[in-house]
């Protein structure tokens, strides 16, 4: 392949990121209608011991702004429930309605998950390889100062 055919070559290979995570999120919601973002949510309420909106933030590395936001689509929706601790009544606690574990029990595991684990396999030169070279790329597209968590999801999926 010339140096002329290069950039050709990042920008398909970047289309097809692009496009995987586009086609893995209408399969996620197709068959469950959720969103990545949601999704993600869903696992980490599941997986942690009575959260808060604040721990769940933490747990998913999105602001609490863009989680209550969810979370209040999900509570609307029958998927969460929001109360107030009994131990701490400062404390909000959200818990998986019946409907929230069937989703989450019953949904493809996100796009992020799969990637992740075949990541880790690499060698950590290979890691740190890839690291370098996506940060570089995000910076030749202005986007190295936009705000992003590690989630694989189409456009501005959040609700």
């Amino acid at each position: 392949m010339s140096t002329a055919e290069l950039p050709d070559h990042v920008l398909v290979a970047l289309r097809r990121i692009i496009r995987a995570t586009d086609l893995h999120s209408r399969k996620l919601g197709k068959k469950t209608g959720l969103t990545t973002p949601q999704l993600v949510i869903i696992q980490a309420i599941g997986r942690l011991k009575d959260p808060t909106v604040s721990d769940i933030a933490k747990a998913v590395s999105l602001s609490l702004a863009t989680v209550t936001t969810i979370l209040n689509r999900l509570e609307r929706n029958g998927v969460v429930n929001r109360a107030r601790s009994s131990v701490d009544r400062r404390r909000v606690i959200v818990t998986l309605t019946e409907e929230g574990q069937t989703l989450r029990g019953s949904a493809p595991k996100p796009l992020q998950d799969s990637f992740v684990a075949k990541f880790s396999k690499l060698e950590t030169w290979e890691q740190h390889s890839i690291v370098a070279s996506l940060e570089r790329v995000a910076a030749m597209m202005d986007a190295d100062d936009l705000d992003a968590a590690p989630l694989l999801a189409s456009g501005d999926e959040v609700l």
